[in-house]
């Protein structure tokens, strides 16, 4: 069984690799071409072609991430169509590659790849987002989502905030700061923030330049203004760079542990959290995508071939690749529109589709 595993392992691992470098290239060719138009409007800034082919090489460790599952699900179909289109797979279950042996064999190495999605979805691709978007920020400008920014919510003792960023530097500065202060019942505003500048403190942000208007005696029938304007000013928070970061960058690109994290400040300031609870098990989940690619894929290598058919079974693997895709975003989207239990909606495709290649790899089986 030892020489048969380092066969099939060595054959998967092969294709799985081809078919991940022909994705990256493309992908990357993709960027090169997008990055053109930033090479004209910024090159007065100094944005050159070396700078560009970083930012895409720096977008690479993301694609990867995305494109592994559809990789190991291609690969490993071409190896065994391909093992049963020349009757190796018929000599393999002679020398004892029985059905749940072969299922073991696959569900083994898809661990592996499990591994290395993680890795990458959870510290290669995020230090590597962090880069380019430093990268972008430097020669394209601030981060910004919107016009608006970023908004968030933080509570101090009985007093609630309400947060504005209007975008984060390459430098890890802050910029458009502004915080609107609450009564405990948060119906009534007391006093506003606004800063040009600030950043990042323990348990403290350092503000610049800032405008502070404290709205005084708001019940009685002399209500007042007063206007401070200050050089600089600390305003004690519990709010973190990784959580403006969450607000103002996309869920999926964060740190699983990140992630956690700023739902647990979502929830503790009584924000909805669902959109970011979703994908916190899409990150969960999604690297065991890549077992569910390999049970997809056993079931091709108990189909019988004509000569020439190894082709059309490897696109309607891509085609099944992808509609396993479109359905983990379906139930994402809809699982956020409908206020399904987050785990359910992340978990849900990959346990329809195991169940619908374990029924086919069943019923090839047993018809044999």
């Amino acid at each position: 069984m030892r020489t048969i595993r380092r066969l099939i392992y060595n054959d998967v691992l092969l294709s799985v690799s081809f078919v991940a470098l022909a994705f990256l290239l493309l992908f990357s060719f993709f960027d090169v071409v997008d990055q053109l138009g930033d090479l004209r409007d910024y090159a007065g800034r100094g944005y050159s072609l070396g700078w560009a082919l970083l930012y895409v090489a720096l977008q690479m460790p993301s694609h990867l991430y995305d494109l592994l599952p559809i990789a190991v699900l291609i690969g490993t179909i071409f190896v065994m169509a391909r093992l049963a289109e020349s009757s190796q797979y018929t000599i393999l279950r002679t020398s004892g590659l029985g059905p749940l042996k072969a299922l073991g064999t696959l569900v083994l190495l898809g661990l592996g790849f499990v591994v290395l999605t993680f890795v990458f979805g959870d510290y290669v691709a995020p230090a590597a987002n962090r880069a380019a978007a430093t990268l972008q920020a430097r020669f394209v400008g601030d981060i910004t989502v919107g016009r608006t920014g970023a908004w968030m919510k933080d509570r101090q003792g009985e007093r609630s905030y309400s947060v504005n960023v209007g975008a984060l530097s390459s430098d890890g500065t802050m910029n458009q700061i502004r915080i609107f202060e609450f009564d405990p019942a948060g119906a009534r505003l007391l006093a506003t923030v606004q800063a040009a500048r600030g950043t990042f403190g323990d348990k403290a942000w350092a503000l610049q330049d800032v405008q502070r208007r404290t709205f005084e005696h708001v019940n009685d029938t002399d209500p007042r203004v007063q206007v401070e304007h200050l050089d600089g000013w600390a305003w004690p928070t519990e709010i973190t760079i990784d959580m403006v970061a969450a607000a103002l960058l996309s869920p999926d690109r964060m740190q699983t542990v990140d992630l956690y994290r700023y739902i647990s400040h979502l929830r503790e300031n009584g924000q909805s959290a669902q959109r970011y609870e979703i994908e916190f098990w899409r990150k969960v989940f999604y690297p065991l995508s890549c077992i569910v690619m390999m049970v997809l894929a056993l079931p091709f290598a108990y189909l019988h071939f004509r000569s020439g058919n190894i082709a059309g079974l490897v696109f309607l693997g891509v085609l099944v690749g992808i509609s396993f895709f479109l359905l983990n975003n379906v139930f994402g989207f809809i699982g956020n529109l409908r206020n399904w239990v987050p785990w359910l909606a992340a978990a849900a495709p990959g346990l329809i589709y195991s169940v619908l290649s374990l029924a086919a790899f069943g019923w090839l089986v047993l018809r044999q």
